[in-house]
């Protein structure tokens, strides 16, 4: 039993993401780095599991042993929807090769993005002045699909959606969060990303208060600052703000994680505590940076936070 095993709540376990080591999104970062140091780093570092990234073998048969040789689990991964614009059926056949792996690979949840009806051309490379945004007329159908695709991917793959909102997509704000929240159904849950939050300029604790119930995946981020004020004031792209450091690791930036480890005492949050950076790792070395949030989390849960 590890340090974080005695800290955490039984149900509850901590894994990092990939995209310290290899960017989904900017291939050059991290192109050079096997998954194999991935795994391995994530190991070392203490994580009982990884979310799924751009370099991982897609067929549970090959996956499920490659993880185990590392002690790990496979907690979840993301899902580009289109519900925006698509019907549930459509959706459905988009889906399932994907859905199909989470299962088989005993996940519990699936991370929905929503990538539809955002900036046409390259979305996260234009200024974030520019994004799209859903009219809300639109909202109550927008939910209803969600609703009804959330509905058939618990029925068809025991799998429970968690709703990511996320800078330049359709849910960014605490506001454009809420009217889907507030009209979808039960059954769609809600992925808390920390600096996805406080980028968009609020409070994840929010979200904790407003739709504690709703959330069944967290994505632990840090901002700095500096960057983001960079970003906005200069009204950068999404992209841009990554290659500039604007996300990084818990415990590097501003962002106060206490919260989070009251939420999972008091409020019986369980599943996945996931640490995610998005960042150049020729810049930030991957090894060092998980293995310090790893030790951060544990200082929070251990009621030390500023160990």
């Amino acid at each position: 039993m590890t340090q974080i095993d005695i800290l955490l709540p039984p149900d509850v376990r901590l894994a990092v993401s990939p995209l310290s080591w290899a960017n989904d999104v900017l291939e050059d970062l991290g192109a050079d780095i096997p998954l194999e140091t991935c795994l391995r780093d994530a190991a070392d570092a203490g994580y009982h599991g990884v979310e799924l990234g751009r370099k991982f073998p897609r067929d549970a048969n090959t996956l499920s042993p490659l993880l185990a040789s590392h002690g790990l689990a496979l907690a979840s991964g993301w899902h580009s929807g289109k519900l925006a614009e698509h019907g549930v059926g459509e959706e459905m056949e988009a889906v399932a090769s994907h859905a199909g792996l989470l299962h088989a690979m005993d996940c519990k949840v699936m991370v929905y993005g929503e990538v539809a009806m955002m900036t046409p051309g390259s979305p996260l490379d234009v200024p974030m002045s520019k994004r799209v945004i859903m009219p809300k007329a639109d909202m109550a159908a927008y939910a209803a699909r969600l609703t009804e695709f959330a509905k058939r991917l618990a029925e068809e793959y025991n799998l429970k959606l968690a709703y990511h909102h996320h800078l330049m997509m359709v849910a960014e704000t605490f506001d454009e969060i809420s009217g889907i929240f507030d009209k979808v159904g039960p059954e769609t849950g809600l992925l808390l990303d920390t600096g996805h939050a406080v980028a968009a300029g609020f409070d994840y604790v929010r979200l904790i208060e407003r739709f504690g119930d709703r959330i069944n995946h967290i994505h632990l981020k840090d901002i700095r600052r500096p960057v983001l004020e960079e970003v906005r004031t200069g009204d950068l792209s999404f992209n841009a703000g990554v290659r500039r450091g604007v996300f990084t690791v818990p415990g590097d930036g501003i962002v106060d994680f206490v919260p989070i480890a009251r939420f999972v005492r008091d409020q019986g949050y369980g599943g996945w505590l996931v640490v995610e950076a998005e960042q150049d790792p020729a810049v930030a070395p991957p090894r060092l940076a998980v293995a310090r949030a790893f030790e951060h989390m544990c200082d929070v849960f251990a009621d030390r936070p500023d160990a």
